[in-house]
């Protein structure tokens, strides 16, 4: 929940985009269905839809995504989902992996880096001034 809260107070502030959570779904160009832990799609694209097409599974990939590892996860599926966001058009993308306190961070046209127990992550430029502060994603209060 937390990435969603910091995500969407940035995004209400920004005012060009909406941001989604786990439960949001789309339906990307390849046809796969996916459903982020957290997305942010720009308003333009939304406007383009249909009515209809906004009741299911959104017809497009946002342009940013953020996958949450849980421990039952394998990093290498995850990996995986993340390179085919990129293809199907997303601009940025991080999975983040509480385990292992590690931040991969997936651009279109470059290989993906590597963060070790980053303390912030930012989403600039795709996302001007958006900065995530990991504390709370590394030790979650109770």
């Amino acid at each position: 929940m937390e990435i969603t809260l910091q995500l969407g107070q940035w995004a209400k502030r920004d005012g060009r985009g909406v941001v989604f959570d786990s439960s949001g779904g789309f339906r990307l160009p390849s046809g796969a269905v996916r459903s982020p832990d957290a997305a942010w799609v720009p308003k333009s694209p939304l406007h383009e839809l249909r009515d209809e097409e906004k009741e299911k599974f959104l017809p497009l990939c946002p342009d940013f995504v953020i996958e949450l590892r849980s421990p039952s996860d394998a990093i290498g599926t995850l990996r995986e989902k993340m390179a085919e966001y990129l293809a199907n058009g997303a601009r940025l993308g991080w999975l983040i992996d509480p385990v292992d306190r590690r931040v991969y961070v997936y651009s279109r046209g470059a290989a993906p880096r590597e963060l070790l127990n980053p303390a912030e992550v930012s989403g600039d430029p795709v996302l001007p001034g958006f900065v995530l502060r990991l504390a709370e994603i590394w030790e979650p209060a109770l």
